[in-house]
């Protein structure tokens, strides 16, 4: 039987969803859904910043990470006492599928990953469906200094598909830092993760980005891919409306 780590915190969730939470023996301090499950599931530390020694007393047969969430030198690292190293890198909604079927192929819950798939083939429908006005959006993720998502992010790849395209439209850097005073766009979005963003940040961003609507909306709706992806598409079809 599999003993996972999983470092990925949208799927640690969908590994749950799958059946998978007797398997998982190790998480991040940032796995925190489902709640009732994952808090009785011992930590090993933050997605980059890991307890070694806590990983390997645990033994896994397997650890999950991402491209994005977790460092390549650690995944290297890892990958020298745990033998099987999954990695993942989801970059638009329709990833989720491949993703669904990886999770279900490695720890053989194929019948479960097939279904997740037909829940997220229907909530994309409705969100294609529903698509509004096209709207130039710019997405905060931190303060001081203010940075934004690039346009090959998962983020920025959900976004748009409901006609919100996200600025800078090129960019080097997948998190680029940004002068938020510069942009003319219709909307800015003010993330609840990595940074949490609240009511009183709104009122300062409308005074440097005039003439914008200025929103809080909720991060995990938008960035995490698993199966909190199922119900991020009928969010943000609302969110968008």
């Amino acid at each position: 039987m599999p003993r996972i780590v999983c470092l990925v915190p949208s799927i640690t969730e969908l590994l749950c969803d799958l059946g998978l939470s007797e398997q998982l023996v190790g998480r991040t301090g940032f796995c925190v859904h489902p709640w009732e499950t994952v808090r009785k599931i011992p930590k090993v530390g933050g997605t980059k910043d890991l307890k070694f020694d806590r990983i390997r007393e645990l033994e896994p047969t397997h650890v999950v990470v991402n491209v994005d969430e977790n460092r390549k030198e650690d995944a290297e690292a890892l990958a020298e006492f745990i033998p099987n190293v999954v990695v993942t890198h989801p970059l638009e909604p329709r990833d989720n599928l491949d993703l669904y079927r990886q999770m279900g192929e490695t720890f053989g819950v194929d019948a479960e990953a097939e279904r997740l798939c037909e829940r997220f083939e229907q909530a994309y429908e409705r969100a294609i469906a529903g698509v509004g006005e096209e709207q130039q959006v710019l997405y905060l993720i931190w303060r001081d200094p203010w940075m934004t998502i690039a346009p090959e992010t998962y983020i920025s790849q959900t976004l748009s598909l409901f006609g919100w395209e996200t600025v800078p439209r090129q960019t080097e850097e997948r998190y680029p830092q940004i002068d938020i005073s510069a942009c003319d766009v219709d909307r800015v979005l003010l993330s609840s993760e990595p940074f949490h963003f609240k009511e009183h940040h709104v009122r300062e961003v409308e005074g440097l980005v005039p003439g914008a609507t200025v929103s809080l909306i909720d991060g995990e709706m938008t960035s995490w891919y698993g199966s909190r992806a199922i119900r991020g598409l009928d969010y943000l079809a609302k969110f968008t409306a």
